[in-house]
């Protein structure tokens, strides 16, 4: 008689705690209410690889990571004379490119890049006063090869042979709003920082509309 009535009882509990403890899908449900969205933009050139996105409507780089997630946005300027890929043009290329080769590991942030060598000449507000209408490239340069054949890739319209770098730029530049001729300018401490979280063959999207 005991042991009829003690099954019914751990029968009667075993029902109750079924009917109190949520269901996995429940959980599983909830758990993903509770946490925040997060928007992905996961590379389209290459699955699962991180990439950057250079805006020129808005004038900054963002950085993600292989899942898409946004790691780093920085402010930074485009070419002065608008979007275009004609040699000569100074404008900024669009469309898919890839970070060809690094330069200016362990340089600081005032360094002189002059035709891609690391130089001991440092940038001054100074010295810009003196040669206004100079270029200065400094600290770090990531330079970009079109991965698009007649578009950005190949002759006349060759974003390699062209020069186009993202590279660091003085004080004196505008930052925010175009006034390059034809490279992506960053900050200093911007392009050092982008340049030690980025790998040779990182996909690089210059798109004109965002």
């Amino acid at each position: 008689m005991m042991n009829k009535i003690l099954a019914a009882l751990l029968c009667i509990y075993a029902l109750t705690a079924r009917a109190e403890a949520p269901s996995e899908a429940a959980f599983m449900l909830q758990q993903q209410i509770n946490t925040p969205f997060e928007v992905l933009h996961p590379n389209p050139l290459e699955h699962a690889m991180p990439w950057i996105r250079v805006g020129i409507a808005s004038q900054r780089l963002t950085l993600y990571d292989a899942d898409g997630r946004e790691q780093k946005s920085y402010v930074i300027s485009t070419a002065k004379l608008g979007a275009g890929e004609q040699v000569n043009s100074y404008q900024t290329p669009r469309g898919w490119h890839r970070i060809c080769e690094k330069i200016g590991d362990g340089a600081d942030a005032n360094t002189i890049i002059y035709r891609r060598q690391v130089t001991s000449w440092h940038y001054s507000p100074e010295l810009h006063a003196a040669y206004p209408d100079k270029d200065w490239i400094l600290a770090r340069v990531l330079w970009l090869c079109g991965l698009e054949p007649g578009k950005n890739q190949g002759e006349g319209v060759d974003s390699h042979d062209r020069a186009i770098y993202i590279h660091g730029s003085g004080e004196h530049v505008t930052f925010g709003s175009p006034s390059s001729r034809g490279c992506v300018r960053m900050h200093t401490n911007d392009v050092i920082d982008l340049y030690q979280k980025v790998a040779l063959g990182t996909d690089v999207l210059i798109d004109e509309a965002r």
